[in-house]
């Protein structure tokens, strides 16, 4: 009996160890995907304040890699930056509890699989999306695709405080649809440190060196997590939310006009972890815009732009593990909408994806003054994963 009880200790610990390494892997993938989505993104919202939710794509990713084979299938796991099915099935069960678990704010992420009325998922595909997503698959009438939009729609709304609507047109359901993978994040927290709404004024933002516009601007001192980071010529603020597992993290490069070569250089994930291992605690004047952002982004040109394009093309992708009729599919159309407000009391951000699927035919003494008033990068993050991130360039 004590050699049967030795052998389980090695056995569970082996298995901890394994199931800490796909988390490693995912987290790497995870740095990885929203650095090339985030990047490609901002080449499709030229110019434009932009907001994205790369973490909330990764799970129609990983549901669409459990319904492939062959090709189809090596080239999703390596986009997710895990080794096989069975890691995606350890894995993302512990990703999904520790984003219930996180104190002091609400986030919630939902999936859901819609099919037309004659379809029924196969056996294994619905297992795992149930136990490893949390996703139900529901039928709809795909012929009446007013009703079916307006339904699909109204549970993203629900899952997202109303802040994304309309996620899918009428048009883009059709009747050889086979299925919509719909996945929506929210996240709604509240500053640990608050700004006075009686601070807020009416500041300089400088556009560029040419152009400057007035932008209501918070202000507070507090004790802040603050970096500077030669790699990429730019300095860092981390702001808590309530219960502190959850931060809004500013990257604000040193040029005025230093965004695109910022953007540049955050392709490469490494230069953003090294920066913010050597944040350190200070006490710093903050002048932050308000602003409120929503963006649509077409997430078949960006996926394809980032070496994903046969998943979209009818005879290169085999997403054949999806139906029980097992006729051959590809993912018609991939788009997601994304929303974030950020004020005196705190952000509120969400995000919504969906994939069409069709049948073949992202101590110093002195306060230091951190005076946001130029262009630049933002994320929220749970711990180091990044959750959300995008660009302020001008109201």
């Amino acid at each position: 009996m004590k050699l049967l009880i030795c052998v389980l200790s090695v056995v569970v610990a082996t298995m901890a160890d394994e199931i800490e390494d796909f988390k490693q892997q995912l987290n790497n993938g995870n740095d990885l995907f929203t650095a090339n989505m985030f990047s490609e993104v901002l080449k499709q919202q030229n110019g434009k304040n932009v907001v994205l939710s790369a973490f909330s794509v990764l799970t129609p990713v990983a549901q669409l890699s459990l319904a492939s084979s062959g090709e189809t299938h090596d080239l999703l796991l390596k986009t997710l930056g895990l080794p096989s099915d069975e890691a995606i099935k350890s894995v993302f069960p512990l990703v999904n509890a520790k984003l219930r678990d996180i104190k002091g704010v609400t986030l919630k992420q939902a999936s859901r699989i819609y099919l037309p009325l004659t379809a029924e998922l196969a056996d294994d595909f619905a297992a795992a999306s149930r136990d490893v997503f949390g996703s139900e698959a529901k039928n709809l009438d795909f012929t009446k695709n007013v009703e079916s939009a307006k339904e699909i729609n109204d549970w993203v709304e629900e899952q997202t405080n109303n802040r994304i609507q309309d996620l899918v047109d009428p048009d883009s359901i059709k009747p050889d649809t086979a299925s919509l993978l719909v996945n929506a994040i929210y996240f709604k927290g509240t500053w640990k440190s608050k700004f006075d709404n009686a601070s807020t004024t009416e500041r300089d933002f400088h556009v560029s060196k040419d152009k400057t516009v007035k932008v209501p601007t918070m202000y507070q001192k507090a004790s802040f997590k603050y970096g500077e980071s030669a790699e990429l010529d730019a300095k860092l603020l981390e702001m808590p939310y309530e219960g502190e597992k959850a931060s809004f993290l500013i990257i604000l490069p040193n040029d005025i006009e230093g965004l695109p070569a910022l953007t540049e250089k955050l392709k490469e994930p490494q230069h953003l972890n090294k920066a913010l291992s050597e944040m350190y605690k200070a006490e710093i004047q903050v002048y932050i815009p308000k602003f409120k952002i929503e963006t649509e982004t077409d997430l078949k040109e960006v996926m394809s732009n980032m070496g994903l394009s046969s998943l979209f093309e009818p005879g290169k992708a085999t997403i054949d593990k999806l139906l029980k009729s097992k006729a051959p599919l590809y993912i018609g159309d991939a788009k997601q909408k994304a929303f974030i407000e950020v004020n005196e009391e705190g952000s509120e951000a969400a995000a919504a994806n969906v994939f069409g699927i069709a049948y073949m035919s992202a101590v110093i003494s002195e306060p230091l003054i951190f005076n946001v008033n130029h262009p630049f990068v933002f994320a929220l993050m749970q711990k180091r994963t990044m959750l959300f991130n995008g660009v302020f360039q001008s109201l």
